[in-house]
């Protein structure tokens, strides 16, 4: 049986990305690791993705590796340089960023890409990630995590919507959302905007079953 290590460093991130497994791999075998300290860290951090960073994550994917994951996916998007440089240490396996696979899902469906987070170091580093033949217009869904860690569900889909509007009028032809605690709110968007809407977790799946040869 496969089976895929699933990195988390924010509870909300779990579910969406199980529910995306389970719909499109469900004889995949899920280990999930969850080191919520690391997104709060990094947001009071003047340091950034540091060298202490950088060896927390390695030693989340060593543990990983000796479970018997065959492929690592992590799920927070703020953290490029460090899944990067775990990637770097494991060629022959598969170790993907949370945003990768949609960033090239979005690049096939449009030129200008409204990219929506709730967590603002997400904007910092993933609009990088994009070919400079793209133009990416961030935005932050103000207050949408704080809703979202309160329980308040609908309240953070409403500011992520409100987000996907302000970007349609920006003249945006895509609307991707960033993290994977966001994709609880991708039929709202879908209803609120007559755009293509992807989600991390229902690019970053299909781009791992393809790397494990199941597509």
């Amino acid at each position: 049986m496969t089976r895929v290590a699933l990195i988390h460093a924010l509870a909300h991130s779990i579910a969406p990305i199980n529910e995306e497994m389970a719909r499109q791999w469900p004889s995949c075998e899920r280990m999930n690791l969850l080191d919520d300290s690391l997104s709060g860290d990094l947001a009071c951090s003047l340091q950034g993705l540091d060298a202490d960073m950088h060896e927390r994550f390695e030693t989340l994917a060593a543990y990983a590796e000796r479970a018997g994951a065959q492929a690592i996916l992590f799920t927070c998007s703020a953290f490029g340089s460090c899944i990067e440089a775990v990637a770097a240490r494991r060629p022959s396996m598969p170790v993907l960023k949370p945003n990768e696979a949609m960033v090239a899902d979005a690049a096939a469906l449009g030129r200008r890409i409204g990219l929506i987070a709730s967590f603002a170091p997400t904007l910092v580093s993933m609009p990088a990630e994009f070919s400079a033949d793209i133009e990416v217009v961030p935005h932050l869904a103000v207050g949408a995590l704080d809703a979202l860690n309160q329980g308040d569900v609908a309240g953070h889909d409403a500011k992520v919507v409100q987000s996907a509007r302000w970007l349609a009028q920006q003249g945006c032809d895509v609307i991707a959302l960033a993290q994977f605690s966001m994709a609880r709110a991708e039929s709202a968007v879908r209803l609120a905007l007559d755009l293509p809407v992807l989600t991390t977790p229902g690019s970053a799946v299909r781009v791992l079953r393809q790397r494990l040869g199941w597509l």
